[in-house]
């Protein structure tokens, strides 16, 4: 598959979005979709595929800046993987326009809650040591992170957020529960459904190299910037795919 010119530029900005922002990937299924032509069920094993990348060069991003905190990663992200290959079944069992309208309805959502909520500088360190619950909160975006397409940072982001992550610390779990989501959504969609891999690796590239970037941006810009840049991509990205599906039904 050649990408246009247009698909290039997207891609672009959503990885390096996916390294400043943690919620790039928002931006990358519906522009496969829309731009590329593409019907979700290619588009989102691609995207999948291509978070491997982005998931291991945002982790090395904020490892480095010693902002990602791994005894909170590791429950996060054993709960991730089962609930990843749950989810690549699961998609090829539900109709489009459901994940569509799902898909903007949660990003319009998580957009909210990250613009109205009050940010907190330190983790709330009373359910933050509960690995069960940080099991169960991988499990959740696992599931639904595989549905959507969206590598986990979508889904993860406005729970830790609630309740009570810093922003840099957020961004930085974002990032490496990418990693075991596509990892094993990819294994999923292998099994149970197609993956175009030309696609894929492109896509790789193409987003590793603009995270990177973003990621070492993040760390030189005031955290309330970061937080409302995310809320506004969400929120725009929300409203336009709920739009597009019920005008669609």
């Amino acid at each position: 598959m050649i990408l246009s010119s247009a698909l290039i530029a997207v891609v672009l900005v959503a990885g390096a979005l996916i390294g400043y922002a943690g919620v790039g990937g928002v931006l990358l299924v519906p522009a496969l979709h829309l731009i590329g032509d593409l019907p979700l069920h290619q588009a989102i094993p691609a995207a999948m595929l291509s978070y491997v990348i982005t998931g291991l060069i945002g982790t090395l991003s904020y490892s480095l800046h010693g902002t990602l905190p791994w005894r909170m990663a590791v429950p996060l992200c054993i709960g991730a993987m089962p609930g990843a290959f749950l989810g690549a079944w699961l998609l090829n069992q539900t109709p489009v326009n459901m994940l569509s309208l799902f898909f903007g309805l949660f990003a319009l959502g998580a957009g909210i809650s990250a613009l109205t909520s009050q940010p907190k500088l330190f983790i709330n360190t009373t359910w933050s040591s509960g690995t069960s619950a940080l099991f169960l909160i991988g499990l959740a975006c696992g599931i639904g992170s595989a549905l959507t397409g969206t590598g986990g940072p979508l889904l993860l982001m406005p729970i830790l957020m609630f309740m009570g992550m810093s922003t840099l610390h957020t961004l930085s779990l974002a990032q490496v529960i990418q990693v075991p989501i596509a990892t094993m959504a990819t294994t999923g969609n292998l099994l149970h459904g197609q993956i175009d891999f030309e696609l894929g690796l492109m896509l790789a590239v193409l987003l590793g190299v603009s995270a990177f970037v973003g990621g070492q941006t993040a760390h030189r810009l005031p955290v309330p910037v970061i937080k409302k840049t995310v809320a506004v991509i969400l929120i725009a990205t929300g409203l336009f795919l709920a739009y597009q599906t019920l005008s669609a039904i």
